[in-house]
């Protein structure tokens, strides 16, 4: 077991979360787009806006699916707001 496959599964023991219910691969990915599109900072405030939308009934896949799409087309040329925060 990975050190990050440990942590999925002591996080979801606190949190009452099945592990086999983190896309983790999709997750890793999409902040990977915001971080390396956008700005580093996103992508850890993007993972948790999408918690939000979750919660509030969005459906995962979409809502991953639709993020991802805009961080790829996000304007402006990465960096140019590293560490910018509002």
């Amino acid at each position: 077991m990975s050190d990050l496959d440990a942590w999925i599964k002591a996080v979801g023991a606190e949190l009452g979360i099945d592990p086999a219910d983190v896309p983790t691969g999709a997750v890793l990915s999409l902040a990977k787009d915001v971080a390396h599109n956008v700005v580093r900072p996103g992508a850890p405030v993007s993972a948790f806006i999408i918690g939000l939308a979750v919660g509030r009934g969005a459906d995962p896949s979409d809502v991953v699916e639709r993020v991802k799409r805009l961080a790829l087309t996000w304007p402006g040329e990465h960096g140019e707001n590293e560490g910018a925060a509002s």
